[in-house]
């Protein structure tokens, strides 16, 4: 993230210092004070910049494309198809899709964010610290069981995090900014480790299934990933966490039609028999508005 000073703020808008102060006064320029210094995040400078475009009349802002980016699911993969929705997903991480969605890209993002602690709602408060998410909608799609998938028999006996890194297991991970990398990080900053302390396998393995997949065919001993991915690979799964995945959504596109025939489509018999037999997957929320603009 490029942070600009006050000087530099001002020459990238193309304003005086003394206007930044006012805007800064007014509370209405993206900005944080870090040790008594006014620093202004550029991408927030951007969206900022674009929220408060004006378009010449009978001009329209380009619609996003009917896409929801963000982070991989079998559920979800599945349930835009059957829904009719005409929703196509690209898989990229729950990082790298919000932060396409921030930027106008698709018109949704799913996300299973984490922090280091492990203790916050991670999604909720990625759009809440940022001002360019003011009039998104965060939807629950579902609560989804991750842990550590490993070869049938678990012959390594891994129970833990604690485990993978003494046993010099070799772990498939996921790309940077990846929900399941997080998590990763997340459960070795809690134990005291770092990812030094264990024998990751490169490449990174970019979904689940991915993980699942070098894991079977020998690449890797365990790498983290959800219940339902290990069941439909014949892997062991040993849990760790019931996690929040989510739908981010801009407020002008959620009753858009594509999007409400995906959201109707969660209430269905259907769709609650599809969880049920993935295995791992909390449907009770399913649609509702976790956070409203």
């Amino acid at each position: 993230m490029r942070l600009f000073t006050t000087a530099e703020a001002a020459d990238y808008l193309r304003l005086k210092e003394r206007k930044i102060y006012e805007l800064v006064a007014e509370q209405e320029i993206p900005c944080t004070k870090i040790t008594g210094k006014w620093l202004f995040p550029q991408a927030e400078l951007d969206a900022w910049l674009a929220a408060s475009l004006s378009l010449p009349r009978g001009l329209k802002a380009a619609d996003p494309m009917p896409i929801v980016g963000g982070s991989h699911d079998p559920l979800l993969e599945w349930a835009l198809r059957e829904s009719g929705s005409g929703l196509a997903t690209l898989a990229e991480g729950s990082e790298a899709g919000l932060a396409r969605f921030e930027q106008g890209g698709v018109v949704a993002s799913a996300l299973h964010l984490h922090s280091l602690s492990g203790e916050d709602d991670a999604n909720m408060e990625a759009l809440q610290k940022r001002g360019s998410f003011h009039d998104t909608v965060l939807i629950a799609f579902t609560r989804r069981e991750q842990g550590f998938l490993v070869v049938a028999g678990n012959p390594l006996d891994i129970t833990s995090v604690k485990d993978v890194a003494a046993r010099r297991a070799r772990v498939a991970v996921r790309p940077r900014g990846a929900g399941a990398q997080l998590l990763l990080l997340s459960l070795l900053h809690r134990a005291d480790l770092s990812l030094n302390d264990c024998a990751v396998v490169a490449p990174p393995c970019p979904t689940g299934p991915d993980v699942a997949q070098a894991i079977r065919v020998g690449r890797a001993d365990c790498g983290i990933a959800t219940r339902s991915v290990a069941s439909a690979a014949a892997l062991d799964f040993v849990p760790i966490v019931w996690e929040q995945f989510d739908i981010a959504v801009r407020q002008r596109d959620y009753f858009r039609p594509p999007l409400q025939a995906f959201f109707n489509f969660l209430k269905s018999d259907a769709f609650s028999a599809r969880a049920r037999e993935l295995g791992g997957y909390d449907i009770s929320d399913a649609g509702a508005v976790r956070r409203a603009p």
